[in-house]
């Protein structure tokens, strides 16, 4: 489980991406971007993970994140159900929250893609996670051509199995 209070928990900025997720909280968000409150605390003061689109971003390009490998060598994760977040996208012009589950051969399977406004408020979203192989999972975030626009990830937890 990570709510990001602390620290990225383990996951890792992708190499081949364009640009980064940031640890924020709303406090310190300008006016306008991004949610009022994290998930966790539902305060100001709360830590979620965020891109924005911004001047130094242009439309289409990509910031990916993922977790730690996930082994399937373990028996009890033989059954690991899935992943469960929160996500927050608003914004007139926002971009795609597309979501993989990534072999350790880098073969990726795509579980989720959002494109478009989803509306002012943090949601619930389950993913089933499936296969043999050893895993991760990937969050990848595309910027879109609204200035004010971002995508919010908050509270990702792993089932227990995993």
């Amino acid at each position: 489980h990570c709510n990001f209070e602390f620290d990225l928990c383990g996951w890792k900025q992708d190499e081949n991406d364009d640009f980064d997720w940031n640890l924020r909280t709303s406090s310190t968000a300008k006016l306008g971007t991004g949610p009022a409150t994290d998930h966790t605390l539902q305060e100001p003061s709360g830590h979620y993970i965020f891109i924005k689109s911004s001047f130094f971003q242009l439309p289409g390009q990509k910031a990916r994140i993922s977790s730690p490998v996930l082994s399937r060598r373990s028996k009890n994760c033989k059954v690991c159900e899935g992943i469960i977040f929160y996500y927050h996208m608003y914004g007139a012009h926002i971009g795609s929250l597309i979501i993989y589950q990534r072999t350790t051969l880098k073969h990726e399977k795509l579980l989720l893609n959002l494109t478009g406004n989803q509306g002012n408020f943090w949601q619930r979203k389950a993913l089933t996670l499936s296969g043999d192989e050893d895993f991760q999972v990937v969050f990848e975030g595309i910027a879109g051509k609204g200035p004010k626009d971002g995508i919010a990830l908050d509270d990702l937890t792993f089932s227990r199995e995993c």
